[in-house]
């Protein structure tokens, strides 16, 4: 009975093998959306970056360049520019390579380690991600102020000067900055354990040779990803230093805080001078990421699987 009832299901195949059902869409899945929803959402993404990112970029670097090369070369070679752009590359070079090595150490310490208190230490690593820079900031001035701070006796008296100077500036940008290399790190650290670690111990490596060839290696691209974030956050924080500045133009002016300056004494062009070289340090941190996420691909996506 089958051999008779096979030619004919053959048949039955055959016939409703037409081109027109084969030429029939396959029915859409539950979770897909239709075509017309989906061209929507990406319309309305390619909106919103532009109306929010693109334009007000072009629109800086338009302002920047409107009274030509020679007004943009004036803005930025003002003493007082020069005096911004020399803090904020100070500022960076400190706070980031501190931000580096607590970052490191909390990493380490809370992906390696159990003790007791770990919870507490991340919360105030998350700390600064909650808190207003500018609370950050008078938290500073009431700490370390010469004239009503808790330190200020102590301070004036050895003839030291942390807040309306550069040291308060640091430790402010420190505070703000804080979370970015540890909160990079802490979640690969995890993910991979202590397991090559103990077999480098085991093989009689010192603690410091295994963390400069086992961990390290492993850890690499995403220390790289936090520096430069902390990086970035570092030249651009405004509100934290404005508090603890003092706004001393050529002393304890950022480039932030310059651009705010010339803003307001309406000198447009300069101030969007200087704002272009901030936008084009934040578009070189952008681009060495992308670029080495282009680059490292491989490398990454094993990192992020062991």
């Amino acid at each position: 009975m089958s051999d008779v009832s096979a030619p004919a299901r053959l048949m039955s195949d055959a016939e409703t093998d037409t081109p027109a059902r084969r030429l029939r869409k396959p029915p859409r899945l539950p979770t897909e959306e239709s075509p017309l929803v989906r061209v929507s959402l990406i319309g309305l993404a390619v909106v919103l970056l532009l109306a929010f990112l693109l334009l007000p970029l072009v629109a800086v670097f338009t302002e920047a360049f409107r009274q030509g090369i020679d007004g943009f070369v004036e803005a930025v070679n003002d003493p007082d520019g020069i005096a911004a752009i020399k803090l904020t590359l100070l500022v960076a070079a400190i706070s980031v390579p501190a931000n580096l090595v607590f970052g490191v150490a909390a990493a380490w310490a809370i992906a390696k380690y159990e003790f007791r208190g770990k919870a507490f230490l991340i919360t105030l690593i998350d700390l600064p991600f909650s808190v207003s820079p500018v609370v950050a900031g008078l938290v500073y001035v009431i700490l370390y102020s010469t004239s009503h701070g808790v330190f200020g006796g102590y301070l004036q008296s050895h003839g030291l000067q942390i807040i309306f100077a550069v040291p308060g500036i640091v430790l402010a940008t420190i505070f703000v900055t804080f979370p970015f290399i540890a909160r990079e790190l802490i979640p690969l650290m995890e993910e991979q354990g202590t397991t090559d670690e103990e077999a480098a111990l085991s093989l009689g490596a010192t603690g410091l040779r295994t963390f400069l060839t086992v961990t390290l290696p492993n850890v690499k691209w995403a220390l790289l990803y936090g520096v430069l974030l902390c990086n970035a956050r570092a030249m651009g924080e405004f509100g934290a230093v404005s508090v603890v500045s003092g706004h001393i133009r050529g002393l304890t002016n950022t480039m932030p805080l310059h651009v705010e300056i010339l803003y307001n004494e309406y000198q447009f062009a300069a101030s969007f001078a200087v704002a272009s070289l901030l936008a084009a340090l934040a578009l070189v941190t952008l681009g060495l990421k992308s670029l080495l996420e282009l680059r490292y691909a491989d490398e990454l996506a094993a990192g992020r699987r062991h």
